[in-house]
Formats: structure tokens, sequence, C-alpha cells
């Protein structure tokens, strides 16, 4: 069996990696891990090893955060050190965070082929770092693996061949829905102090938090959302700064917590009478779970989680009154799971790597 690096940097490629590194090695592949340390919070990185039930990586490149240019950078001189050392068959690379297309640069310019599992998805605004990383990601990739099916379409029209692009579900949710049982709402409510009813609130992309002007606006409107049910947001290292400064935990009814693993973070999801959030990943839990999930954000990459499922996007403006109607309506009793989020897409992405390894 040929090699394979999977190149993990943030708390989303960890949770979409575990049962792709897990049934390829219940096929016996020869793998390697590197973490690039983009998120190095012990509880944004190490942990979702441990309780994802991954192998400890192989190296971890210790990156950590900066500008755009410095920490690409940084990625690329590590990673090319790896795989010059490494000689891998494949790279695998996940979503659409620096490492990601760091990763399959080097990748391209060695020679080595490129998996990209997560390709496809597009917000079609390319004033976000991620958009820019997905399109190019995809561009260098030899395995365009797809979580949904318009993601098809979008490569379609982008030139990328049809051989290349393999429509094989969301890994990421065989993990949440392997985990279902261990996301215990009242463990996580007892541990950090919850209240029954609260709206749980994530918020870290550049636009919405790294100018204080913007995050105070968000926080105005968060205090809004507190005025209708406490708000329970464990803050993310990205925008901490900001909307601390802004007066973020001034609200009687925010309780502002540290980031937390990914069983506490999904079970305290699963409990919330709805969430508010600006995060991709966090779309598509809220949507099998059946949370009303409220995005921050003029578009959304994955529109499939607003035909499918229980997202819908807002403006600061629009927060507080669409967050009542949400609290109002509840959670829904069913929701349209989309196409081949069955808890399978770990076993299709393997099969589809090893076949073109040839093995």
């Amino acid at each position: 069996m040929a090699s394979i690096v999977h190149v993990l940097g943030a708390r989303p490629n960890f949770v979409k990696a575990a049962p792709v590194i897990e049934a390829l090695r219940a096929g016996g592949a020869d793998q390697a891990v590197v973490h690039t340390g983009q998120h190095y919070d012990e509880r944004m990185s190490e942990i979702f090893f441990q309780e994802l039930g991954l192998p400890e990586p192989d190296v971890n490149l210790g990156v950590g955060s900066g500008g755009h240019a410095a920490q690409t950078a940084a990625l690329m001189i590590g990673l090319e050190q790896e795989f010059t050392t490494r000689s891998p068959a494949l790279v695998i690379v996940y979503g659409d965070v620096n490492s990601t297309i760091a990763a399959a640069l080097v990748a391209a310019k060695l020679h080595i082929p490129v998996a990209h599992v997560e390709a496809g998805l597009r917000s079609f605004d390319m004033t976000m770092p991620e958009e820019v990383n997905r399109r190019l990601t995809d561009q260098l990739s030899d395995l365009c693996l797809v979580t949904s099916p318009e993601a098809i379409g979008h490569l379609a029209a982008e030139g990328i061949a049809v051989e290349r692009a393999h429509f094989v579900g969301n890994p990421m949710i065989d993990t949440l829905l392997k985990n279902l049982d261990a996301f215990d709402t009242a463990k996580v409510r007892a541990a950090h102090g919850l209240p029954e009813r609260y709206v749980l609130a994530t918020l870290h992309r550049p636009a919405n938090v790294d100018h204080p002007e913007t995050a105070a606006t968000l926080v105005k409107a968060l205090h809004g959302v507190a005025d209708l049910a406490e708000v329970v947001i464990p803050v993310h290292p990205r925008g901490r700064a900001n909307l601390l400064a802004a007066g973020l935990d001034e609200h009687a009814g925010v309780h502002v917590l540290e980031p937390l693993g990914y069983i506490d973070f999904v079970a305290a999801v699963r409990g919330a009478a709805a969430v508010v959030t600006d995060s991709g990943g966090l779309q598509e839990e809220t949507t099998i779970l059946g949370v009303p999930c409220l995005t921050v954000r003029p578009n959304t990459e994955r529109p499939i989680t607003i035909t499918h499922g229980t997202n819908r996007l807002v403006t600061f403006g629009d927060l507080v009154p669409e967050t009542r109607k949400a609290l109002d309506a509840g959670q829904a009793a069913t929701t349209r799971k989309p196409p081949l989020w069955d808890g399978h897409a770990g076993p299709r992405i393997a099969e589809v790597v090893m076949e073109f390894l040839g093995d």
C-alpha cells in the first residue's frame, strides 16, 4: 500500500479526517498524520485527537497563528520538508483553511497527487479567505471528494474534469452520528453552569470579529439576543480581544466560555434552543441535530443546509427578530437529511483513494 499523508490544521479538519483515517486503516493503508499547529490551543487541537480516536500526529509543525502570508509561508516551508522526507504517494487535505491550500501548493510543485475532502463548495464571495483557499485547492487536486451534489456543478463550471470529482458524502456527519450517544447535554450543562434554556453562539470569521467597529455592532446584536434567552458563547481565540473589548461579557445573560472540546461542544449545541454562528461546519451539524441555526453571514458555501436543514442566513440587523422566530418555532421534529449524509462517507472516500492508488 502506497503511503498517504493527511494534513490537519484546525478543528473541522480533525472531525472530517477521523472517519477517513479509520476507513483507510481498516483497508491496510500506510498513513501519516501531519498536524500543522494552525490551531495551537489544546482545546482547539490535541483534544480532538483524543476524543475522535485519531492516531497521535507523526509530526506537529507548531506554526501557530499569524497573518495569511506569514502563516501560509511558514506552513509551506514546514510541509515541503515533510513531503520531501516522506515522499508520499498521495496528500489528503480537508476543508478550506490555510493549512489546506499550503499543502496543496507544496504537493503540486513536488508532483505529489492531492485529494481534497470537501471539494466544490462555493460561497462565490472572493472577499472570504476560505473561498480563495477552496477554489485554488480544487484546481490543484487530482481527487475532488464532494460532500453535496451542487458542488459537482461548481467544479464542472471551473473546468475541472468530471473524472476527478467523486460524490462521497460528508465525513463530518460520520463523526457526528458515531458519537451521538456521547453528546450528553445535561452533563455539559452541569459542568459549565449553563442555564436550562440558552442560545449557543460561536463567531470567528474575520469579517465579523477582526475590526473593532464591526465587533461592537455584533456584540450589541448578541446582547439583544440575550434579552430573549441567555447566550452561551465559547470564545474562539480569533476575535476574543475585540469581542471582549466591545463588552461581550457585560450583559448578565451572556456566559463567556473558553473553547470546548468536540464532545462537550456538540453536546452544548444539541441542547441549545438555537445556534448563532458564522461557522461552516456548525451549519452542517445543526442540520442533522435539528437545532435552529442562524448564520451571521451574507452567503454560505453550504446552501444544502438551508434547503435540507435548519439553517438560515441573517444580518446583524435582523439577528434579534430572527432569533425570536427560531425560539418561538422550536426544534424541528424531523429534518430532511442531505444525500449521502448517512455516516458512511469515510469508507466511500477510502474506496476512491485506494482505487486511485491502485491498491
